[in-house]
């Protein structure tokens, strides 16, 4: 079970997709299923990066979470991270290149995050 956050923005989906061709089990995190439009094998969850502490229950038995930081700020990544950290192995955050180069950014706050509480990860930095 993959957990994706911004399941229906514009990579969220395409991440979703490619898990559902290989077979894997998705939970999407979406703040409004019935607006949600993704495909029936997807288990929708209504949860939100802002209210961590209400997210915790549709981690239970996920291997990992595809996490998209949807905010210009680092604020509340941590909190955020560390309510997925205590539950699931993994995260994947979508960065960005700038991460690399300027670690005043909000990607590279957030990798920091990650990197301190998770305890497996991926950075993606696509250019």
């Amino acid at each position: 079970m993959i957990v994706v956050t911004g399941a229906t923005g514009t990579v969220g989906r395409e991440v979703v997709g490619g898990l559902l061709e290989r077979g894997t089990s998705v939970r999407a995190l979406v703040r409004d299923p019935a607006t949600a439009l993704l495909p029936s094998e997807v288990e929708l969850v209504t949860g939100d990066l802002t209210d961590p502490q209400g997210m915790t229950h549709h981690l239970n038995g996920a291997e990992a979470v595809f996490l998209v930081w949807p905010f210009l700020t680092s604020d509340g990544a941590s909190e955020a991270v560390k309510v997925i950290s205590r539950q699931v192995p993994r995260v994947v955050y979508l960065s960005a290149e700038a991460a690399a180069r300027r670690p005043e950014s909000f990607w590279a706050q957030v990798e920091g995050a990650v990197r301190t509480l998770a305890v497996e990860w991926t950075f993606l930095r696509p250019t």
